[in-house]
């Protein structure tokens, strides 16, 4: 049965003493321990287990007429298990990508029976998908497919849409193009449908979704002594505007489209990976009005995965960079804005003027100030690439894209100690220094655009990225 359970480059060769590099050997899985201030969860060496064979070619017929059944057979609420059998039966790892989607989508009845099927097909230990260290099958399962990296079977694309959009129609436009720029593998559901209300809906979803906030009351500094010094901010800083968007509120949103100093932004945030991105949504070559962003329901390797609502042209929201629909077929990449976060306290004694969302969002709502109550503390909680070990998970860095296409991550609590002590912050032409209360980013003395994320994060998107370390 589909159920509906809802909740909410490399940079360039030159050696550095203060670039950490990474090797193959830096994989990790992350497991839990137990210390002084309660159990959490860090990186640690990892031994993958051998991937199965793969098959090459076509699915072969008998086994491809089986596969139709099942969406049919989930929404009749039941999983047939005759197909199970034809999949363990075919020896051809690539089907592992379709029990790790059942995993994500069947019941739980269901589990057990994809759960063995799994280990048949692989040969990996029962042990992999599930203890005290793996507490999701689906997501055991499928952090060992993308580790292994197997290909996936012919058709999957379609097997996936019919799968997804069973579940949520409204998906059906990011499926449909199939010279989207997305690795289907990769792409996995949230636990929230898709967001699809008009611009400047107030309301909240009829259905589950994460509701974009659009155009938010905002107040000046001195209407914003509801919030709490302490509490962080998202501050942006633009044609000498400067605009504080609380986390708490971001938290429930997760998507913001407004104005500043004349420009439509949109803000996303991913809570999942730590990270609020702004982007320039006007002024798009062939597109007559500012693009309208929301909040899709999918991931892509924890990443939530951001829309267009009038192109329906899916975006990758660390990058800003269109990767399916006509606005991909465009190339359309949007500009980024830097992000800085912050306490409020801070960033409003180095921006007096600036302003603050209102304390309702200007839309009646009332919002808890920990939304979330610590979800997301102890390491992803989605399917991801074996983690980076050169820094915990959930360290948050300053992530950098040079002109020349490499990436730099700057731990930031590691950079803020060392700007307090009077050092400077730089690597491969890149200096970071104190703004608001956070950090910013420079190339040759100008502005470059930044955003903070988990170090995990970073990491998954900008494989091989230059790390920065303290002399």
């Amino acid at each position: 049965m589909i159920v509906c359970v809802l909740a909410t480059g490399c940079g360039n060769a030159t050696p550095d003493r203060r670039v950490a590099t990474s090797t193959a050997s830096d994989l990790s899985r992350i497991i839990k321990t137990s210390g002084a201030e309660g159990e959490t969860k860090v990186n640690a060496p990892y031994v993958l287990p051998p991937a199965p064979r793969a098959g090459t070619g076509p699915i072969p017929a008998a086994v491809a007429s089986k596969l139709d059944r099942i969406v049919p057979s989930l929404q009749g609420s039941f999983l047939d298990r005759e197909v199970l059998l034809a999949i363990a039966e075919s020896g051809d790892g690539r089907l592992a990508w379709i029990l790790s989607d059942l995993l994500r989508f069947g019941g739980d009845e269901d589990t057990e029976a994809l759960v063995t099927t799994f280990v048949n097909l692989t040969g990996v230990k029962r042990a992999e998908l599930s203890g005290p260290d793996n507490d999701s099958p689906w997501r055991a399962a499928t952090d060992l497919l993308i580790a292994w990296d197997l290909p996936a079977p012919a058709g999957y694309r379609e097997f996936k849409r019919d799968l997804f959009v069973a579940l949520e129609p409204r998906w059906k436009p990011i499926f449909d193009d199939a010279a989207a720029d997305i690795d289907w593998r990769l792409l996995s559901w949230g636990g929230v449908l898709i967001d699809d209300r008009p611009l400047g809906d107030k309301d909240r979803c009829i259905r589950s979704c994460i509701p974009a906030l659009d155009d938010p009351r905002l107040t000046d500094a001195a209407g914003g002594a509801w919030y709490p010094d302490k509490r962080f901010v998202f501050g942006i800083a633009l044609g000498g505007e400067y605009l504080a968007l609380p986390k708490h509120q971001m938290e429930v949103h997760e998507m913001v489209n407004l104005t500043i100093a004349g420009r439509r932004l949109a803000v996303p945030y991913c809570t999942l990976c730590g990270s609020a991105e702004a982007y320039l949504t006007d002024r798009v070559a062939g597109v007559r009005r500012p693009l309208v962003m929301r909040t899709s329901g999918l991931l892509s390797l924890s990443n939530k995965v951001m829309y267009d609502l009038d192109s329906k042209s899916a975006f990758d929201t660390f990058t800003g960079r269109a990767v399916s629909g006509p606005l991909h077929r465009s190339g359309v990449m949007l500009p980024m804005v830097t992000t800085v976060v912050s306490t409020w306290g801070a960033w409003r004694a180095a921006h007096p003027t600036t302003k603050i969302v209102a304390e309702d969002g200007g839309i009646g709502r009332t919002y808890d100030l920990d939304p979330l109550h610590g979800r997301d503390d102890n390491g992803p909680i989605f399917p991801i690439r074996r983690a980076d070990v050169r820094l915990p998970v959930h360290t948050q860095v300053l992530g950098v894209i040079t002109p020349d296409k490499g990436a730099v991550a700057f731990p930031v609590e590691a950079a803020k100690r060392e700007l307090a002590a009077g050092h400077r912050v730089s690597v491969r032409g890149v200096e970071v220094t104190a703004d608001g209360g956070g950090l910013v980013a420079k190339r040759g003395g100008k502005p470059i655009a930044a955003h903070q994320a988990f170090w995990f994060a970073w990491a998954q998107f900008h494989p091989g990225t230059a790390v920065w370390t303290a002399q």
